[in-house]
């Protein structure tokens, strides 16, 4: 456990992260009064989760691997950290759902019928649920975060120092 404490801790950070800008989304208004931005301005997520990913992976190859860490012990470090999120999501969803913004289903649903995007309340509420987002960001949360790293390791990795000069000058 002590190995990865390093991905535990970054994965706790980013549930927290989660839960705050959720919270920033339901005091903007974006759960009500200016729900027709959300599916909009929720992409702006992106950018804090990036930055945590790349932070938690910057902290491993500091703090575990003294500074030298291949793209591999990366990727590694990244999996379990998305791993570990994925298996919190659908606590944290259910935190959002029922105590950060509850009113957001019942809101949401009415605007998808409202402009069209569903056509019956039966569809839009077998999309807008508790159940459906918790397998949603359980998913995504394990496929964006190993894309995320996979990427990311491209410049985080420690890169094979080569001299200057070979050979006898």
């Amino acid at each position: 456990m002590r190995k990865y404490r390093i991905e535990i801790k970054w994965a706790i950070i980013f549930i927290i992260m989660s839960l705050l800008w959720m919270l920033l989304e339901k005091l903007t208004g974006l759960h009500d009064t200016h729900i027709d931005k959300h599916m909009y301005l929720t992409n702006l997520y992106a950018i804090p989760a990036v930055i945590v990913m790349v932070l938690a992976l910057k902290d491993k190859k500091r703090n575990y691997y003294q500074g030298q860490m291949t793209y591999m012990q990366g990727l590694i470090s990244g999996v379990i950290i998305s791993v570990v999120i994925a298996l919190l999501s659908p606590l944290m969803q259910w935190v959002i759902s029922y105590v950060i913004t509850p009113e957001y289903f019942p809101n949401v649903i009415e605007y998808s019928l409202k402009t069209g995007y569903h056509k019956t309340r039966e569809a839009a509420e077998a999309y807008f649920n508790y159940k459906n987002y918790a397998v949603q960001s359980t998913i995504a949360s394990l496929v964006m975060g190993v894309v995320t790293t996979a990427i990311a390791m491209i410049f985080i990795r420690t890169k094979k120092q080569v001299p200057l000069f070979q050979g006898n000058v």
